[in-house]
């Protein structure tokens, strides 16, 4: 449960700082167009701060979907690894076990 919690702050404050990264890059580029008038500085400042964060939610959204993907397959290769050692295991003790019975006869 406080692994969660921990993913969750650690989200929080990753996302605050894109937060202001965007905004001061907005004002950055903003600051270039001496001709604006305080009004259009927002507005064009306002929507270079929507849609950096727009791009930026598509793209957390794209890497925990590959995450996703990721995840599953690499349990189904540890679930095929894991069964291939079984199964391995088991061959061996049933040629060990072989070997001790055919030892046993003789």
């Amino acid at each position: 449960m406080s692994g969660d919690l921990g993913n969750q702050v650690e989200g929080y404050l990753l996302w605050q700082a894109r937060v202001a990264e965007a905004e001061q890059r907005a004002r950055e580029f903003a600051g270039s167009l001496d001709w604006l008038t305080t009004a259009q500085r927002e507005e064009v400042e306002r929507r270079y701060v929507a849609d950096s964060l727009l791009r930026a939610r598509a793209d957390l959204e794209r890497i925990a979907a590959r995450c996703v993907s990721l995840r599953g397959e690499y349990e189904q290769r540890y679930a095929e690894l894991r069964r291939r050692c079984v199964g391995v295991a088991l061959a061996v003790c049933a040629g060990l076990a072989a070997l001790a019975a055919l030892l046993l006869v003789l």
